[in-house]
């Protein structure tokens, strides 16, 4: 099978890229032909080059909705697709997966998006929301093949919206390549050090962190916040309010987030909104007890008081309370790291990730074959043997 990926920015990395970077790193091993077509330039660029994938730069797609901008990558996209021919077009995050399905369905190619958190998700804010939501109904009549949602919130989110039918929707949770039992973490360490893998920006909401961090200073604590984004110096100068400053440190965008977390006693993710987060994965991967808001999927992979610790967002003191009870307490930190890591190997482990993605892309594919009886298409499309391309050339 010829797979083209599609994803909007090269920077910076986030849950959508590593998800794009792990599935077309592990379908070519698996023997299918694949490409990626990213925006821009930046670190994810170069971490696919490294890996030996396949490339195609997009100058012209960005985030921002910009027509003139949005038609140029139109072109880019369609030049791409027709010198790769795929089988397959792979769309993640949103404005890619406009782009790639309005260009496949001018070429006749099958698409599958992936959307790793709808854009009117509960805690975006409201004008937002409605505005991403009526642009979601809008592009209906383009909508893909299928739909993939990376968590069972956003697939009943999508329903309740009227944003597309049940048939076209289908939850594909996450997953993550594993580790070396050397990256697996010590939750008993001491002092306890607590790492949070975060984009600075609206999404995210350091400020309640910090502010329920500010009520544990008689406990020995260090957290490392892990990212970049606008809000970095903002949040620099609340810790330095807060009186917290020395015991806060920030890492900037890592590439070695494996070895931070093996290094730490708790994972974090206080945020306002989310799809299936991977650094909650990454977390679990490395046996941390997790405690994250309970917002979007996040309650798909931490399991409160099993895994981690579930809390309201944005309230500092069921935050602060939970954090106390892991401070104090390894023995509880070591229990819930070591379920958490359990839950990883049996739901979450990229190779169950990829089965399944494999299977909704050979399902569309056999789809195609049904319905176009006349079109000349290997058999071996829908069983996993790679082929050459059976799109008449």
């Amino acid at each position: 099978m010829k797979i083209a990926y599609i994803v909007t920015r090269a920077d910076p990395i986030g849950g959508a890229q590593i998800h794009v970077r792990d599935l077309a790193a592990a379908m070519r091993d698996r023997g299918h032909a694949v490409v990626v077509l990213v925006g821009g330039s930046g670190p994810f660029l170069d971490d696919l080059r490294a890996r030996g994938l396949d490339t195609v730069v997009l100058r012209h797609l960005t985030a921002p909705i910009r027509p003139l901008k949005d038609l140029r990558a139109f072109r880019e996209v369609r030049v791409a697709l027709q010198d790769f021919a795929p089988d397959l077009v792979a769309a993640h995050s949103a404005k890619a997966g406009v782009i790639g399905r309005m260009v496949a369905r001018v070429m006749g190619v099958p698409v599958v998006v992936t959307t790793h958190g709808w854009s009117f998700t509960t805690g975006v804010p409201p004008v937002r929301a409605a505005v991403y939501r009526w642009i979601e109904r809008l592009t209906g009549p383009l909508s893909a093949d299928r739909t993939i949602t990376v968590s069972d919130y956003d697939r009943e989110l999508a329903l309740r919206a009227r944003i597309l039918p049940a048939h076209r929707l289908v939850t594909v949770h996450n997953g993550m390549p594993d580790v070396a039992p050397s990256l697996r973490a010590d939750p008993a360490g001491t002092p306890p050090r607590l790492v949070m893998v975060a984009r600075f920006g609206p999404q995210k909401d350091h400020p309640t962190l910090l502010r329920a961090l500010a009520g544990l200073r008689d406990h020995a604590w260090e957290v490392d916040l892990v990212g970049e984004g606008p809000l970095v110096a903002e949040t620099e100068a609340l810790a330095s309010s807060l009186g917290i400053r020395e015991r806060v440190h920030f890492l900037g965008q890592r590439m070695d987030v494996d070895r931070i977390l093996a290094n730490a006693q708790i994972g974090l993710l206080v945020t306002h909104w989310e799809g299936f987060p991977l650094s909650i994965l990454e977390a679990m991967r490395a046996a941390l007890p997790v405690v994250a808001s309970a917002v979007g999927g996040v309650g798909e992979s931490v399991r409160d008081q099993e895994t981690g610790f579930l809390v309201p967002p944005g309230e500092v003191g069921p935050l602060r309370d939970r954090l106390r009870q892991l401070l104090v307490d390894p023995g509880l930190r070591v229990r819930l790291g070591a379920r958490g890591r359990t839950v990883y190997e049996q739901h979450f482990a990229l190779d169950q990730t990829v089965s399944k993605t494999l299977a909704v892309y050979r399902d569309v594919l056999q789809q195609e074959l049904d319905g176009h009886p006349e079109r000349v298409v290997d058999p071996a499309l829908t069983d996993g043997r790679m082929t050459g391309s059976g799109r008449p050339g």
